[in-house]
C-alpha cells in the first residue's frame, strides 16, 4: 500500500518542492490548491498523513487542524514559517503531532513522516495481540480471557496496545507517553497512572490480577 500525504501549503514554490520530495521517496501527494472548503478535500482524499502550514489564505492551519479532528485523528505535521514557542504549543493543544519550522531539514522531515505513519498504522495492520492466553482485540478495543470480556477507553486501548507490542520488555514510563501523543491521544505522567490503574481494574473482573507488573523505577511489562 503506498501511503497518501496531502500537502496544505499556499506557498507555490514550497508546495512543488513538498511534493517532489514525497513522490521521490515513494509517496502518493495531493497538494491542496483552494484553501475555502479544504477539508472537504481531506474527506474525499483521505489522506494517511497531512502536512500543514499555519498561514494561509482566508484561513488558519489551526482552525484546519481543529475541524479535521471533529471526525479524523490522521496525522498532522505543521510545517510553518511560525516559529514561537506558542505556535508550537497551539500546534499541540489543537491536535498537531509535530511541529518544524522553515527552512526544514528534508532528511527529518522524511524521518518524521517515515515514523508517525509506522507508530499509527503499524498497529491498524494488526487486528488482535495475544499474551499468555490473553487477546487483545484492537478494532473491538476489548480484551478477551477465558470466554470473558471487558471493554477498554480509547487511551486504555493505546496504552495496553503498546505494553502487547513489547510484551515481555520493560517499557518505561516516558515511552508510553511518548506513543500516545504519536497517536494523537494526550496523556501525561499522572493519567498514564490512573489510567493504568484502570486497566488493573478492569482486568481483574476477568480474572487478570498483576498482569500489568509495575518495575520499580522503570516502568511496567506484560
Amino acid at each position: 500500500m503506498t501511503n497518501r500525504i496531502m500537502i496544505i501549503e499556499d506557498d507555490p514554490m514550497i508546495q512543488t518542492e513538498l511534493k517532489n520530495l514525497l513522490v521521490g521517496n515513494g509517496y502518493e501527494v495531493f497538494a491542496a490548491s483552494d484553501f475555502t472548503d479544504t477539508v472537504t478535500d481531506v474527506k474525499k482524499y483521505r489522506p494517511h498523513l497531512i502536512i500543514l502550514d499555519i498561514k494561509l489564505p482566508g484561513t488558519s492551519g489551526y482552525a484546519i487542524c481543529s475541524e479535521i479532528r471533529t471526525f479524523s485523528d490522521v496525522p498532522i505535521i505543521f510545517v510553518t514559517s511560525c516559529d514561537t514557542d506558542m505556535d508550537e504549543l497551539n500546534s499541540i493543544m489543537l491536535g498537531g503531532d509535530a511541529f518544524i519550522t522553515k527552512p526544514y531539514n528534508t532528511a527529518i522531515l522524511l524521518a518524521r513522516i517515515a515514523s508517525l505513519l509506522k507508530r499509527v498504522y503499524g498497529v491498524r495492520q494488526t487486528a488482535e495481540y495475544e499474551w499468555q492466553g490473553v487477546t487483545l482485540h484492537l478494532e473491538s478495543g476489548t480484551v478477551t480471557y477465558n470466554g470473558l470480556q471487558v471493554e477498554l477507553t480509547k487511551n486504555e486501548l493505546k496504552i495496553l496496545a503498546y505494553l502487547f507490542k513489547n510484551a515481555g520488555k520493560i517499557c518505561s514510563r516516558t515511552d508510553i507517553v511518548d506513543e500516545l501523543w504519536d497517536n494523537q491521544l494526550y496523556v501525561d505522567d499522572n493519567a498514564l497512572s490512573v489510567n493504568i490503574n484502570r486497566i488493573r481494574d478492569k482486568l481483574a473482573t476477568v480474572g487478570l490480577h498483576d498482569f500489568i507488573k509495575t518495575k520499580h523505577r522503570q516502568g511496567y511489562m506484560l
